[in-house]
C-alpha cells in the first residue's frame, strides 16, 4: 500500500471489522471519563447568558436563509459581540440541549456515541464587558473560564496559523480540542475517524449560528500543531487543537 492510500484507508471504516468491541474500557466496565474537562473552582468565571436571556431577533432566524446565506467570511468589522450572542454560539456549538441541564450528552450537535470528545477554547478579543484573554467554555455550567492573559495574544495566534492574520481580526476566535480518549473508551481505534467527523457537525452549527447574529466566520484546519497546543496549555497528546474558527461581525465586503 502506497502512502496515499494509507492516509485514504483512514477515511473508511474498514478498522471496525478488526476490533473486539467486548475488549473496549467500556465493556470492561472501566468508569466513562468525564464529559468536561476538570477546573479548579476558585478561578474566575463569567456566567453566560440562558436561552431566555437572549434578544428575540436571535431566536427568528429562519434556517432556510441562514443555510442559504451561509459562506466562509474573512472580513471583519471592529463592532465588539454582545455576552448574550457569545452565550448563543456557545449554545448552537457545544451546548447542553435539554433546559435541565440533566444529561451532558444531550448536545446541539450530534457525536457518535453522544461521546463529544471536544473542549472549546476562545481567544476573545472583543466581547462586551469581558477581558481579552484566552478563556474555556464550560457547557456543564453554561459559563466562560479564564485561563490566561496571553501577553500579544493576536500575533501568537496570527503566527501559530502560518500568518493566516485573519484569524485574530474577529472579535472571537474558537478553538476546539479533542480529548481522544472519551472516544477511545467506546470505540477503541475506530474512535478517531468519527472524531473528525465530529468537529464537521459543530463548526457547521458555528457557520448558521453566525448568520442569525450578522456575524461571519472560516473555519482553519491549517496550523502548526504544536504551537497552538502550547498556546492553548494542552499537552498535544491527551488534548490536542483540532480545528478552528474565527468570528467577527460582518463587513460589507466579503471572501466567500
Amino acid at each position: 500500500m502506497n502512502s496515499i492510500e494509507q492516509y485514504r484507508y483512514f477515511l473508511k471504516d474498514t478498522i471496525r471489522k478488526s476490533i473486539n468491541f467486548r475488549n473496549t474500557d467500556q465493556s470492561q466496565g472501566i468508569p466513562a471519563p468525564p464529559v468536561e474537562k476538570p477546573f479548579n473552582t476558585e478561578s474566575v468565571r463569567i456566567p453566560l447568558k440562558a436561552f431566555d436571556q437572549w434578544p428575540e431577533k436571535i431566536k427568528k432566524k429562519e434556517l432556510v436563509s441562514a443555510i442559504s446565506a451561509r459562506k466562509s467570511r474573512r472580513n471583519y468589522s471592529s463592532e465588539e459581540l454582545s455576552i448574550e450572542e457569545l452565550s448563543f454560539l456557545l449554545w448552537a456549538t457545544q451546548g447542553i440541549r435539554k433546559s435541565d441541564g440533566s444529561n451532558p450528552s444531550f448536545r446541539t450537535v450530534p457525536s457518535a456515541g453522544a461521546r463529544h470528545s471536544f473542549e472549546t477554547y476562545l481567544f476573545i478579543m472583543n466581547i462586551e464587558g469581558v477581558k481579552k484573554g484566552l478563556y474555556r467554555y464550560l457547557p456543564v455550567e453554561n459559563e466562560l473560564l479564564f485561563l490566561d492573559g496571553i501577553e500579544d495574544m493576536e500575533q501568537q495566534l496570527t503566527h501559530a496559523c502560518f500568518g493566516q492574520n485573519y484569524v485574530a481580526r474577529g472579535a472571537v476566535t474558537f478553538v476546539w480540542t479533542t480529548i481522544p480518549y472519551r472516544m477511545e473508551w467506546r470505540y477503541y481505534l475506530a474512535a478517531h475517524r468519527v472524531i473528525l467527523l465530529d468537529a464537521g457537525h459543530v463548526c457547521q452549527n458555528l457557520y448558521l449560528a453566525c448568520e442569525a447574529i450578522n456575524a461571519g466566520t472560516c473555519a482553519i484546519g491549517a496550523y502548526d500543531q504544536e504551537e497552538l497546543d502550547s498556546l492553548l496549555g494542552v499537552d498535544g497528546t491527551d488534548e490536542f487543537a483540532i480545528y478552528l474558527a474565527p468570528v467577527g461581525k460582518i463587513k460589507s465586503s466579503t471572501i466567500g
